[in-house]
């Protein structure tokens, strides 16, 4: 998993590509999100468009990140997901979780409308 951050403002945006696994992943995404929130950044947008697999260890850091987010009083989005993610996240129920959008700026609208 490779992962590129773009400032929006207060929000993060992280360009995920590649496919989330666990292992290593997990350790890289924990970092990062813990950096984040460090860093004042707890509102994020993920961008999937070029995750090509994720695995149910790979949900779980995402669930994770989730509720590190939340707990600092935060949210997460998600953005972009393929056809196959959707179809995982549909059948996990992880839709009921997390706000999914069709782009990046219905994401980031999203924050500004709550």
């Amino acid at each position: 998993m490779n992962i590129q951050q773009v400032p929006k403002g207060e929000i993060m945006i992280l360009h995920l590509s590649g496919k989330i696994m666990g292992g290593p992943d997990y350790e890289k995404f924990h970092q990062e999100i813990k950096s984040l929130v460090n860093d004042g950044y707890v509102d994020i947008v993920l961008n999937m468009s070029k995750v090509t697999w994720i695995n149910s260890t790979g949900l779980g850091i995402l669930v994770s990140a989730f509720h590190t987010l939340k707990k600092n009083g935060g949210m997460m989005k998600i953005c972009a997901v393929s056809p196959r993610i959707d179809n995982i996240l549909n059948v996990t129920q992880l839709k009921l979780v997390f706000d999914t959008f069709d782009s990046c700026d219905d994401a980031l609208a999203s924050f500004s409308s709550e």
